[in-house]
């Protein structure tokens, strides 16, 4: 006789209630309230200083504006492609062409100089020295920020100067009949020296950016380029350049924006040079950039319509620099983007 097993029943329990949320207390509202208020506070003045930078910029452009414009309007001259600058009493003859041309070019010239140099040791510190020898030398290289532009001026005129006319002189006697390179002035006080001086004063901005940028090349391609059998400086060109790229543009246009500025440096160098009668391309000429003219001009203020006329030429200058910076940080944003 077979005894079947019960079936066991299976009784349906009420789902227990979740347990409420625990309210907070007296003191935790508080904490609540002090965080929330605190993020308020601090969302302001984010805010508020972002405004402000984007205020001050624009009045500084309708400033420069408003005081060059008069001046502008009593030009008897072409204002962008004259090299005239005849600004005495009420007869305003003045253009901007010679001015932009030695700017340019001075910081042209420096660009190609500080540039390659400046990859070059950020590819040194970052990737071939020692990290106990590369942190002393990039902060050597720093300092070279820290030194006033009157002692890269006087360096340049009184060592530096002396010391590349030789390189001046063979130069423009083997390369002379390329405009670019005739022989004009003695060239220890040309825009050759105030370019190799610039390119000196931009080479720590240009080379403690692109450190930055390398040393945050991806661990794991640097690993990956070294398992393959790589060589040191295919790893380079394979993952820390094309890494960098973007931040190494980025660098070299804020180096720019820094030369085309630059005003005491150049002004003390090019001031030496005998003005020549003649407009010239050459790099081993004289001229003045807009920073430099309007140092050296400085006394001469004496009347709203002279003063508009240096003020017009600074007007192109802060364009021409805030262009510069902008690009900059397009191409960042770009390279962070694709990154």
């Amino acid at each position: 006789m077979s005894t079947r097993s019960p079936v066991p029943q299976v009784t349906s329990h009420p789902a227990r209630p979740r347990p409420a949320a625990p309210q907070p207390t007296g003191h935790g509202v508080q904490l609540a309230e002090i965080s929330q208020a605190g993020d308020r506070t601090f969302r302001f003045l984010a805010g508020g200083s972002g405004v402000l930078i984007i205020a001050l910029v624009a009045f500084v452009g309708i400033f420069l504006l408003a005081l060059a414009l008069p001046s502008l309007l009593q030009d008897r001259d072409n204002f962008l492609f004259s090299r005239s600058w005849t600004v005495v009493g009420d007869e305003l003859r003045f253009g901007i062409a010679g001015l932009l041309w030695t700017t340019v070019l001075s910081s042209v010239v420096a660009m190609i100089i500080a540039v390659p140099v400046a990859i070059g040791v950020a590819l040194f510190l970052t990737q071939y020295l020692p990290r106990r020898f590369s942190g002393p030398l990039s902060f050597v290289i720093d300092l070279l920020a820290a030194v006033p532009s009157i002692i890269f001026g006087l360096w340049g005129l009184t060592v530096l100067g002396p010391f590349l006319r030789p390189v001046g002189l063979w130069v423009s006697g083997h390369l002379g009949f390329i405009p670019l390179f005739r022989a004009e002035i003695d060239p220890s006080s040309s825009v050759f020296v105030a370019s190799v001086v610039l390119a000196i004063m931009i080479l720590p901005i240009i080379t403690a950016i692109s450190r930055d940028v390398f040393t945050q090349t991806p661990r794991d391609q640097i690993e990956a380029a070294l398992a393959l059998g790589a060589t040191r400086w295919e790893v380079i060109r394979s993952a820390v350049l094309p890494y960098g790229r973007s931040g190494v543009v980025s660098a070299s246009m804020l180096g720019l924006g820094r030369a085309l500025g630059e005003t005491v440096a150049v002004l003390i160098i090019l001031s030496q040079a005998a003005p020549g009668s003649a407009f010239t391309p050459s790099i081993f000429a004289g001229g003045e950039t807009f920073a430099s003219k309007i140092a050296n001009n400085a006394s001469e203020f004496d009347t709203p319509s002279k003063t508009g006329a240096f003020i017009a030429a600074g007007l192109v200058l802060f364009v021409v620099t805030f262009v510069v910076n902008a690009l900059a940080r397009i191409v960042a944003t770009r390279g962070t983007a694709r990154s």
